[in-house]
């Protein structure tokens, strides 16, 4: 395999039983190999991405000192501006040859959370900034709602068993900025090998190049989407609460060949996470003689604050 399967949404929402079939278990199955798949037919639309890259390329564009203005002390970078190289893979020492910003939920009247979300930050200089990025945040936590019944399925769950958790979850929507480089950046890439902490990531704009992912043999291969494809991973969430049937795949964003330094790159990634609340003990579904429970018991809230710290957002 040089690339990641490919999965049609289409098939999910189709009223044919055996499509809906085919769906969940290549997306299991793909999900058990390599933990990505790219996916067609996302509830995502052209005019909106379009929309929405217009909105983050302005935003980048603002000064150093205006940017640094919507960064928020205290919020280990869960919400608004995080500047460059302040984050780092897990386990390494360089920053990240990024700049980025949170957009997150903003949950319904009646969500009964057992915790507050922050608010949103607010940007002035750009009218539509907000509303636009909210707008990609509802339509990409759609598209992974249904990505996770079909996993449910896989399972062997109910199909809707991750709606209560997902519904109001504490999703982060990232549109990411990697600036042209100038220097040699001396062991620092673009984004250093990792894996995401969160259930699924849905991610726009890898056609851009650079992501790659690590195949179970131990080789980098390039995951090239189409156009109009979401490149979706499983978490590190996800693949505790599974009990390791599905994977959560090490990958990264290399740099780029000398002569394409002085292009930037943007992606935006949205990590779609659970209610804090949510238990990420090993399902015993998941679980047999051939596959002990190889996690001990924790919540989500607690194992993304562990996270968090791990990767430099927020201080011991």
């Amino acid at each position: 395999m040089n690339n990641i399967p490919s999965v049609n949404l289409a098939d999910f929402l189709s009223d044919d039983p055996k499509r809906k079939q085919k769906f969940v278990d290549e997306i299991g199955s793909a999900y058990e190999d390599i933990g990505f798949v790219s996916l067609k037919n996302h509830f995502l639309s052209d005019q909106l991405v379009e929309e929405l890259y217009k909105e983050i390329k302005a935003f980048f564009a603002l000064s150093v000192e205006t940017k640094e203005k919507y960064e928020i002390p205290g919020l280990g970078g869960q919400r608004g501006y995080v500047s460059f190289g302040k984050e780092h893979a897990k386990g390494k020492k360089e920053g990240d040859l990024k700049e980025f910003w949170h957009f997150g939920q903003e949950p319904a009247e009646d969500a009964n959370l057992s915790e507050k979300y922050p608010e949103n930050v607010q940007v002035t200089e750009l009218p539509d900034f907000n509303h636009t990025g909210m707008e990609a945040y509802r339509m990409l936590e759609k598209t992974g709602v249904y990505v996770l019944r079909a996993l449910a399925l896989y399972i062997g769950l109910d199909e809707f068993y991750f709606d209560h958790w997902a519904a109001n979850g504490n999703s982060i929507l990232r549109p990411i900025h990697y600036p042209p480089i100038t220097e040699e950046p001396k062991g620092a890439m673009r984004a250093g090998a990792h894996g995401d902490i969160n259930l699924i990531t849905l991610l726009m704009g890898a056609s851009a190049g650079g992501l790659q992912v690590l195949r179970k043999d131990g080789e980098w291969i390039d995951a090239i989407p189409n156009e109009d494809e979401l490149v979706i991973n499983v978490g590190d969430m996800l693949e505790r609460l599974t009990n390791n049937k599905l994977r959560s795949t090490i990958h990264r964003v290399v740099n780029p060949p000398r002569e394409e330094w002085g292009s930037p790159r943007y992606s935006i990634p949205f990590f779609m996470h659970p209610r804090s609340d949510m238990k990420l003990n090993c399902l015993p579904e998941c679980i047999d003689a051939k596959h002990p429970k190889a996690y001990e018991d924790i919540t989500a809230g607690e194992f993304l604050h562990q996270r968090l710290v791990e990767i430099g957002l927020i201080k011991k």
